[in-house]
């Protein structure tokens, strides 16, 4: 590798489990130790950087550069991903009952959801570490976003996809050049169905967390969301929830944030809720102690193909995120996510992905429980546009 001048401030990585140090300069999946993630480590502290150097910087995720893994300017790819909007929802909020409801759209990230983020990094760190071909399982939006950034980087890309996801993700995979490979089955088949392609580690494997670069992607949202609210955090994240790099991700922000002295020492970080389908319920079915782990869990396909993921392998590590901010987990019914979806494109203008429909739903659900107080700050988060999910919305619409 070069030296090429760089403002990251990456130091190493770190096992998830134990701790035990790895060299972020090299490919890395899972931890030598433990199997377990490997989570990005930078030199931070208060005189790092002040919140003033952000003012003139581009509104993309690459604004925090310092605070990203990508070590080489030329190597950070970009196709307008990050700093996506927080839009009130007045109307849903007055017909609730909240003080202060809104809404952060990931849906308006290049190829339309929030893996835009995550597969934008993995990628470009793909691209610096001299790779030339990834694969990667996907229920449909992380396929799309690898194969147009493995397009971008100028490496092949091999997507594993479930045969029943909608048409949309697979043409669009199609349409930038990825080699597409359909599983009958979810995305634990489809991973399955990688490992066996990859025996031979031709590939960069961008599973979800099987390699430490796609939560730093994702962890932007955090940096987002403290500052387009002036660095005071909402009271409550709703996330949907399948692999969790999102949920683990938007955690170690404000946690880096505090570290830099960028949040005040009295701030309270959020309740983090993750927002699952009945059909699919890992989290749920452990955090309420039906199950030790998810590791024998069967799911179903749902109408939020990004929440079938039975056997996620960051499940400690979302657990922990709810335990630490006090949160909890919440399953919700296809009819309910459907529900959430009509409400959110009548009542705001938003037409959001089944997943969008999910949080609404559940955020009702927490109100009604009493988990959830009307004079809270509550920021749900849309992963997905609703084009993207025609096929499986069609003649579902409901009154």
């Amino acid at each position: 590798m070069n030296t090429l001048a760089t403002s990251s401030l990456l130091e190493d990585l770190h096992c998830s489990h134990c701790g035990s140090i790895h060299n972020a300069l090299v490919r890395q999946t899972l931890s030598t130790c433990c199997q377990a993630p490997l989570l990005c480590q930078y030199g931070l502290d208060t005189d790092t950087l002040s919140q003033s150097a952000l003012q003139n910087r581009p509104k993309s995720m690459w604004r925090y550069e310092e605070f990203l893994p990508v070590i080489q300017p030329e190597n950070q790819l970009t196709l307008g991903e990050g700093f996506t909007p927080i839009l009130p929802l007045n109307r849903l909020a007055a017909k609730a009952g909240f003080a202060q409801l809104s809404l952060k759209d990931e849906g308006l990230n290049p190829t339309g959801s929030f893996k835009a983020r995550g597969l934008c990094m993995a990628i470009a760190k793909a691209k610096e570490n001299g790779e030339r071909a990834c694969i990667i399982p996907t229920a449909g939006n992380a396929g799309v976003a690898m194969a147009a950034y493995c397009a971008r980087a100028g490496l092949e890309a091999i997507v594993v996809m479930p045969s029943h996801t909608p048409d949309a993700f697979k043409e669009m995979c199609i349409g930038y050049g990825a080699t597409l490979i359909l599983v009958d089955g979810l995305i634990n088949d489809c991973a399955a169905k990688a490992h066996e392609l990859n025996r031979d580690g031709r590939y960069f494997d961008v599973s979800t967390l099987k390699e430490p670069y796609r939560l730093e992607g994702k962890k932007t949202m955090g940096y987002e969301i403290a500052e387009q609210l002036n660095w005071q955090l909402p009271d409550v994240i709703m996330y949907p929830t399948g692999g969790g790099t999102g949920l683990i991700g938007i955690w170690k922000a404000f946690h880096e944030l505090k570290a830099l002295g960028w949040l005040s020492p009295e701030q309270r970080l959020p309740r983090m809720v993750a927002v699952q389908a009945e059909n699919c319920a890992p989290i749920v079915t452990t955090w309420q102690g039906k199950q030790l782990n998810s590791k024998q869990y069967v799911g179903k396909a749902t109408l939020a193909n990004g929440l079938a993921v039975p056997r996620p392998i960051g499940e400690p590590l979302m657990l922990n995120v709810l335990r630490e901010s006090g949160g909890t987990a919440i399953a919700v019914s296809e009819d309910d996510m459907l529900d959430g979806v009509s409400e959110l494109s009548r009542h705001e203008g938003l037409f959001v992905a089944p997943e969008g429909g999910a949080i609404w739903s559940a955020t009702r659900k927490l109100l009604h429980q009493n988990w959830l107080q009307p004079h809270e700050h509550v920021l749900l988060l849309n992963t997905g546009a609703g084009l993207n999910y025609l096929e499986n919305l069609k003649g579902k619409w409901r009154d």
